[in-house]
């Protein structure tokens, strides 16, 4: 087990890491507004790839949905899959693309019952992928609510924390 899984497996410490997280860029939120997308985008998308890629292997989707699914990345399902498991999950819990990999949607489902905060934030409904944002800081997103726009004819039901909260 590499590094990364094996810091999966801390889901609450993450979840307390996201949380401070949050609430740092919230104060440098005024400083962030000054400099603009394009320079945070450039200071902040190289160290948040790096860090995100060596933890939970990130594809960069820009729309960072880590603390809604116990810390697991969905995009790390071999369908993509961004709310949920398909009906192809073996009974030993193995993905039925690659039966060598568990499946995503179990672990971020076991992960989830121990984070305090954002536990229960699974059972929300998340809007398909913007693919738009692919490679872009979902911190920045995040911040200027790039995340939050809705795609044309899909409703806007993600609930997203609030910068700061």
């Amino acid at each position: 087990m590499g590094l990364g899984r094996r810091i999966q497996n801390y889901p609450r410490l993450l979840e307390q890491a996201y949380r401070f997280t949050l609430w740092f860029f919230a104060r440098l939120e005024p400083l962030f507004a000054r400099v603009g997308n394009e320079r945070l985008q450039r200071w902040i998308r190289g160290p948040e790839e790096a860090g995100k890629r060596m933890i939970f292997d990130c594809r960069m989707c820009g729309q960072c949905v880590l603390h809604s699914t116990g810390m697991t990345c969905p995009m790390t399902c071999p369908k993509n899959l961004r709310n949920g498991p398909c009906g192809g999950v073996r009974a030993d819990g193995g993905c039925e693309v690659a039966p060598d990999m568990r499946c995503v949607w179990l672990e971020a489902y076991e992960r989830s019952l121990v984070m305090k905060t954002y536990g229960g934030d699974l059972r929300i409904l998340q809007p398909p992928v913007d693919h738009r944002l692919e490679n872009t800081s979902a911190w920045v997103n995040l911040l200027t609510g790039a995340d939050r726009q809705p795609l044309p004819g899909w409703p806007d039901t993600a609930e997203k924390p609030a910068v700061g909260s």
